[in-house]
């Protein structure tokens, strides 16, 4: 088979290796579409390297069709639509027994340690497939569609700890797949309006399309009078990895509002902030980081329904020979989300 085999930082080299062969209680799965996700962008410029096991086949972000079934596999049949959940956890630390499994102190990732989803196929180890961590389609939707239940799923958990309700004012910072993403999930919990900040003006159509109330454009408008306009918010999602986005959230937040720290910030992500506001406005700040198997399937559930709107989101699609090009792409901004089909 082909694979996109990433060596070192600027360092992926297209290579024939051998189709994996799998044990009795493995999957093998023909990739149908492997999204690009800005992860993937920081791994090939040598910005994040934790856990990066080299040569690694990158990507984390698959869905395709079940080629082969081990003889101990049941409940998959072949050519079953499915989508995957980069993640494996141990079940045996602390957060995998307190309902945490997403942040495991043994963690194995798809793309990471695992060959991913850049490759013709993948191989699924037996520990994902016992527990349940490849999620069959009702519809054979087209691969890059269920791909996309892996970051929509991140999202889901975010929405979670924010609490976001009926009638909330939500602000969204950064209108990327993560921002849109969470543009959607605001309106199907019922919030009254959705507030999004970005420079990108095509971006900023797209968000007014998938259901914003009000875009503004940071670098020429006044996003606190904005804001104020409506009293501050009760949600505010930060989904772009710029540290002064902290605080200001924690400014425009309204008494009692929840500010949640969605995007990974660079380097160390210092960030300053004026934590009397924290204290004086009684404001509860999460992060969200990953996601567990039940808002993998939540999401998948949210794609396939189409109350998630997916299509839009997906500008380019790239074939795997391509996969340099499409993770350039992707860490352009030129588009929105970046797909690479094998």
């Amino acid at each position: 088979m082909i694979a996109a085999v990433f060596k070192g930082p600027h360092e992926i080299e297209l290579q024939e290796l051998e189709t994996p062969r799998i044990a009795p209680g493995e999957m093998l799965v023909k990739v149908g579409a492997n999204t690009v996700c800005g992860t993937d962008v920081r791994i090939l410029r040598g910005e994040k390297t934790k856990g990066i096991v080299l040569p690694a086949v990158l990507g984390h972000e698959i869905a395709g069709h079940i080629a082969e079934v081990g003889r101990d596999v049941r409940g998959y049949e072949v050519s079953t639509p499915v989508a995957i959940s980069p993640e494996i956890p141990c079940g045996r630390c602390y957060p995998c027994q307190h309902d945490m499994e997403n942040m495991c102190a043994d963690l194995k990732l798809f793309g990471y340690d695992i060959p991913g989803g850049l490759a013709e196929y993948v191989r699924i180890p037996a520990r994902a497939v016992e527990l349940g961590g490849v999620f069959a389609a009702g519809k054979d939707l087209p691969s890059e569609h269920l791909a996309l239940s892996e970051p929509l799923a991140c999202c889901v958990n975010g929405q979670r700890r924010s609490r976001t309700g009926v009638d909330d004012t939500v602000l969204v910072m950064g209108a990327g797949p993560i921002g849109l993403f969470h543009v959607q999930l605001a309106r199907l919990a019922g919030a009254r309006t959705v507030i999004v900040s970005e420079i990108s003006e095509s971006r900023r159509a797209l968000a007014k399309d998938l259901g914003a109330d009000v875009v503004v454009d940071p670098t020429g408008e006044d996003l606190s009078e904005v804001v104020g306009e409506f009293g501050g918010v009760d949600v505010a999602m930060i989904c772009i990895g710029v540290s002064a986005l902290v605080n200001e959230a924690i400014q425009l937040a309204r008494p009692g509002g929840r500010v949640n720290v969605f995007a990974g910030l660079a380097g160390k992500g210092w960030a300053e902030i004026e934590a009397n506001l924290v204290h004086y406005k009684e404001l509860e700040v999460t992060g969200t980081s990953n996601s567990r198997r039940r808002e993998f399937a939540t999401a998948l559930r949210l794609i396939e329904s189409g109350d998630v709107n997916v299509e839009p989101m997906l500008t380019h699609r790239y074939p795997l020979s391509e996969a340099v090009q499409a993770i350039e792409m992707s860490a352009s901004g030129e588009g929105v989300k970046v797909a690479v089909m094998p």
